[in-house]
């Protein structure tokens, strides 16, 4: 009750913005999440692709590698969409 007291608020106000933001939190954290995950297909479907397009071949190695790169870049992958997003910026090709 203190804190809500030393907030302005009656306890009840005050509960109820706590577990809102905290609902509002995980569900960001999830979108983000899977949000990562779509921008991690993006990547590896771009990286692998335009190289098999051209009739280039890849070794196991090289895929092993490209997927590493993928689990690495995903979270700034995403980020960066975001950012983008925000920004009203159009993605480039």
């Amino acid at each position: 009750m203190r804190v809500a007291a030393s907030c302005g608020k009656n306890l009840r106000e005050w509960a109820r913005e706590i577990l809102l933001n905290a609902a509002n939190e995980q569900q960001s954290s999830d979108g983000m999440a899977l949000f990562a995950e779509v921008q991690a297909l993006r990547l590896l479907l771009i990286n692998t692709l335009e190289p098999l397009l051209r009739g280039e071949k890849m070794t196991p190695e090289q895929f092993k590698e490209m997927l590493r790169y993928v689990k690495t870049n995903k979270r700034k992958a995403a980020a960066d969409m975001l950012a983008s997003y925000a920004e009203g910026t159009s993605e480039q090709p």
